[in-house]
């Protein structure tokens, strides 16, 4: 009896060693285990007549319930029939560098099993798991056994299984070519809120991603996908069950026109994309998480120093009269008293400015210390968008020959619009056009467009995209300012958690119009405004200002923007709920810059805990009871507590001084 005591004690201490040690033990015939460097996550693996299952928990708890795994494919099916053969497990411990994110340095660090499996012909599946201390991440690779040099993957079999009392705060994926001249999807549609598991989508195909899902006392899951080249597909998720399994699918046929393929063409041997599943008992780990990059390399080197920073935007209150040559010198003179570094040109600068006098603006700009970013349309027929100019990025030789011209005259970055869905043909021009751009030496935005997965480490010359009901729709619809302040706070731990987001945010005119006589009517605080060109990350922020404001917002809002940086070495997130409210700080160099924001449409209170400020002062500029913005000191207590009270739509913003 002793005897048998000792050897299962010995056999236990090896099992903690061996979790310590690798992250990795195998449990049973049928189940693999990996987890955390922590040991807080734990993912498992099971095949189960012939089926891959995984399952994630945290602390615990189930996150993810058993959801498959697997490829179809035109070598095979990869979903069953499979038998398992092997695992490789290593740690993986990885510092890099970011210069256009919400952080500009990460120590990245994770436990990786490789599983092996095959199917009866005797070709290889692998899944590869990354699981870090707030993320799980797995890919798939295909090995042939046979000569195999190419491989068509038409569907997997990749599920997220919720548990079915988790609650959704998700975007829909809207069917093709529909919406306005028919240029969706373009991942601009509300968010669901706390609605059910299962809940049909608004068109019924499913969800865009990030999908964040909470599981109800227990946490929060924040899922997506990263490192999606030319060499696949992007992907979605499909209408969800009640049992809160939701799989993933591929693009619509009728996306991009109904040219190209729904299925991803790969040379062999094969990867997939990473889908990554961040994990959090509370909201923090998914407002800071890294995953998006932490599992994509550098495609290629900068051909120049990319500059980053802020912009101003005659269109997004001006609209199309705008774009002449000489509103765009009022614009392009706004810049320059802000200090920004860049004015976007909007469509139809070609017919109503020319590329002659286009040259002559550049140069004036130059003049101011300004930067020129021009607008064009992706295509020439996967869409019926007729802003101009068109046909200049949808071919190699088109493109080549339209950003040579921008390289002579002095155009530092394109802004371009109206893509036509997920299809790898769309995913492939994205990465063309990013390539090519990086040949002259200019910066891309993207716009009407998919989700950055990953680009803003993959390729250095991305600079940010929409893919979000954007800031537009505040002038297009009174529907869109009257729900502003509850949206600004569900975006937060949405879409701006895994990739820039061009929302271009702060806007100071009550109406939003040229001459504040007719449009929508803002409703959202001066001091909210400010805040959220803090709150919104993007590596250039277009602003919704107009040149009016100079003289209408008193000098310390002016200060301040002109001081407001657009990168950041570190973000914390502070405390907040989706459409109720948000507290975030980010940190440039030693300068600390903290947003508060109030969805809500009655006055809230809130003591927040700025530890890392504790005992410093710090200028505050918050709402006015007129709903216009003050000024004052404020000292952060020796706790690192501070009370502060927002207005109905209002906010505040907090920063240490010069």
């Amino acid at each position: 009896m002793y005897k048998n005591l000792l050897i299962n004690l010995a056999i236990s201490l090896l099992i903690v060693l061996l979790v310590s040690l690798t992250g990795f033990v195998s449990r049973a015939s049928d189940s693999l285990f990996l987890n955390s460097p922590d040991t807080h996550v734990e993912l498992s693996l099971e095949l189960k007549n012939g089926r891959i299952f995984y399952s994630v928990q945290l602390n615990g708890t189930t996150f993810l319930e058993e959801s498959p795994l697997g490829l179809m494919t035109s070598i095979g099916n990869f979903t069953d029939s499979l038998s398992y053969v092997s695992e490789t497990t290593k740690t993986v411990n990885e510092s890099y560098e970011l210069d256009r994110a919400k952080v500009s340095h990460v120590n990245y660090q994770a436990n990786e099993g490789i599983f092996c499996f095959v199917n009866p012909k005797q070709d290889s599946l692998q899944v590869i798991f990354r699981v870090s201390n707030n993320d799980v991440a797995f890919c798939y690779k295909l090995i042939a056994k046979g000569r195999n040099t190419m491989v068509i993957v038409n569907k997997e079999a990749t599920g997220f299984n919720l548990p079915d009392y988790s609650t959704t705060f998700i975007t829909p994926q809207s069917t093709p070519m529909i919406g306005w001249e028919q240029t969706k999807p373009s991942y601009e549609e509300v968010y669901t809120y706390d609605e059910p598991v299962g809940t049909p989508s608004q068109y019924g195909v499913g969800y865009t991603f990030p999908a964040l899902f909470k599981v109800g006392e227990d946490g929060w899951v924040l899922i997506s996908e990263t490192g999606v080249d030319s060499r696949y597909v992007g992907s979605r998720l499909g209408e969800g069950t009640k049992d809160g399994l939701y799989p993933l699918e591929f693009p619509q046929d009728g996306e991009n026109n109904g040219m190209g393929g729904t299925y991803a063409a790969m040379a062999m041997p094969a990867q997939t994309p990473w889908r990554t599943i961040t994990l959090g008992k509370t909201l923090k780990p998914i407002v800071e998480s890294t995953v998006s990059f932490d599992l994509v390399k550098p495609v290629y080197e900068p051909t120049i120093d990319y500059k980053m920073g802020r912009a101003t935007w005659s269109w997004i209150v001006w609209q199309d009269q705008s774009i002449n040559y000489d509103d765009q010198v009022k614009f392009i003179d706004m810049a320059a008293d802000l200090n920004f570094e860049y004015v976007l040109i909007d469509n139809w600068w070609d017919k109503n400015i020319g590329r002659k006098r286009m040259a002559e603006l550049v140069q004036y700009a130059k003049s101011k210390n300004v930067e020129i970013i021009l607008w064009y349309n992706s295509n020439g027929y996967w869409n019926n968008a007729p802003q101009t100019p068109q046909d200049c990025m949808n071919t190699a030789p088109a493109r080549l020959k339209e950003m040579r011209w921008m390289q002579e005259i002095g155009v530092k970055g394109i802004k371009v619009d109206f893509f036509g869905g997920d299809k790898q043909e769309t995913m492939k021009l994205y990465e063309d056009i990013l390539t090519d751009a990086n040949e002259f030496g200019i910066a891309v935005t993207f716009h009407g467009c998919t989700l950055p997965r990953g680009w803003q480490r993959m390729y250095p010359n991305f600079v940010t995209s929409e893919a979000v009901l954007a800031s537009e729709n505040l002038v297009f619809r009174q529907e869109a300012c009257d729900t502003h302040a509850y949206y600004a706070t569900i975006l937060p731990f949405t879409r701006n958690a895994v990739a820039a987001m061009d929302y271009a945010p702060v806007f100071f005119n009550k109406r939003l119009s040229r001459n504040q006589d007719r449009g929508t009517i803002r409703r959202t605080t001066d001091a909210f405004e400010l805040a959220t060109g803090i709150l919104y990350f993007s590596s250039v922020q277009h602003f919704g200002l107009t040149p009016n404001n100079l003289d209408e917002q008193p000098e310390y809002m002016l200060d301040f923007i002109r001081q407001m940086p657009t990168v950041w070495d570190e973000t914390v997130f502070i405390d907040g709920y989706p459409g109720k409210f948000v507290v975030l700080a980010r940190r440039k160099g030693e300068s600390w810059y903290i947003s508060a924001v109030n969805g809500e449409k009655e006055i809230k209170e809130l003591t927040m805990d700025l530890s890392m400020l504790s005992g410093r002062e710090l200028n505050m500029i918050y709402d006015n009871m007129d709903r216009t913005a003050e000024m004052k000191g404020v000292t952060i207590n020796k706790e690192g507590k501070l009370k502060i009270d927002l207005l109905p739509e209002g906010g505040a913003v907090l920063y240490t001084p010069n």
